[in-house]
């Protein structure tokens, strides 16, 4: 992420490349005037960083890894050629058979002198013949090469591994699974873009709509903290977003109280940010639900992991044209499947189904989230 010096000078010095790791407490640049003498610092700064046991102890409890970075090796290849001779004949064309091998190897239209021989000096048995047929060894020779990379978990994995697998394994975890048809959200959508300068996504639509199905469920937006609950008046919507080291989570703040064109220009900035790694640490902190959309991606359905310190995340599927029955008939629609991961320590099903009863009511009656203050 980008650091920000508060004091003016020139780079008289960079202790790290571009790309690179620096342990804990390591100098990562040097700043002065102008023809500054600073053999003195640099010769401080490449003193090894000693750090006691107790030290590296309260480091790993805090909620960040203090550790260094390794730098990335370049890729390992591990390679096995597995050759497969194609002939087994002898330079003058023949080769040594058993009769039965011969008369076998006739019967079966096989080439006896592509066929290798297992017995004493080379020569071709019975079982030779067998095997080459069970074995499909009338295939063309073929060469195939075994090779695998490694690199080293950046720390960015690591810190989402510590807290998914905290979150797995700590909070029991329940799903509910709905579907929503989608037909009016996508007129409302057409209709909205049609007129607005600022385009407006279905993932909008969606972080509007659970935004307002959290003000009506308020249980949902709370927090396991050990000896107490903390239900959030404020509602901060977390926004998963894929980059190329694993996963970010924006928060777009007092979601509720937003338009569609305000959550839509906060969403495509955090999401330029996470890509560019120009998100802050208080862009991705206070979140009190998250929303994990793989829609795009052309997934169906899955769940999600709870991100903590939330109580739930709601994982939204793609809309996918399907049949439904209106008034009695099977007419085409445009299904959306969504999950709500829930905490059973803090949400019970009723609660979850309850928020969800709403946030499906507001998707297929979107006239309800789109009142002129909303846009």
């Amino acid at each position: 992420m980008e650091f920000e010096s508060f004091q003016d000078g020139v780079l008289l010095y960079q202790g790290v490349p571009a790309g690179k790791g620096a342990p804990v407490d390591s100098v990562l640049a040097i700043l002065g005037k102008e023809g500054e003498d600073i053999s003195g610092l640099i010769a401080e700064a490449k003193k090894p960083v000693v750090v006691s046991v107790e030290e590296t102890k309260q480091e790993e409890k805090k909620a960040e890894p203090a550790k260094s970075t390794i730098a990335k090796p370049e890729p390992v290849l591990q390679q096995t050629v597995v050759s497969q001779p194609a002939s087994n004949g002898q330079s003058d064309g023949r080769t040594k058979a058993s009769p039965l091998a011969k008369k076998l190897a006739q019967e079966k239209g096989i080439n006896i002198l592509s066929v290798r021989g297992s017995g004493d000096f080379g020569r071709v048995v019975k079982r030779d013949v067998e095997n080459y047929k069970s074995l499909g060894m009338n295939m063309p020779a073929f060469v195939s090469v075994e090779s695998y990379r490694e690199e080293p978990v950046s720390q960015m994995r690591k810190t989402i591994a510590r807290r998914l697998a905290e979150s797995k394994f700590s909070a029991p975890h329940f799903y509910l699974t709905m579907e929503i048809v989608m037909d009016e959200a996508i007129k409302a959508r057409e209709a909205i873009n049609g007129v607005n300068p600022v385009k407006i996504s279905f993932n909008d639509l969606v972080i509007k709509a659970v935004a307002s199905s959290l003000r009506v469920n308020p249980k949902v937006n709370s927090s396991w903290l050990g000896d107490k609950i903390r239900y959030n008046d404020h509602i901060h919507i977390g926004m998963a977003v894929a980059v190329e080291d694993g996963l970010l989570v924006p928060v777009i703040r007092f979601a509720d109280g937003k338009t569609l064109t305000q959550i839509s220009g906060e969403a495509k900035e955090f999401a330029k940010k996470a890509k560019e790694k120009k998100l802050q640490p208080a862009d991705w902190e206070g979140n009190t639900f998250t929303i994990s959309n793989l829609g795009m991606f052309g997934i169906d359905q899955f769940t999600a992991i709870i991100n903590p310190p939330d109580a739930c995340i709601l994982a939204i599927g793609g809309i996918k044209e399907a049949p439904v029955v209106r008034n009695g008939q099977l007419v085409a629609g445009n299904l959306m499947k969504v999950t709500l991961s829930c905490d059973h320590r803090v949400v019970d099903g009723a609660s979850g189904s309850a928020f969800l009863q709403t946030f499906k009511h507001l998707l297929e009656n979107p006239i309800l989230l789109l009142g002129a203050a909303s846009i």
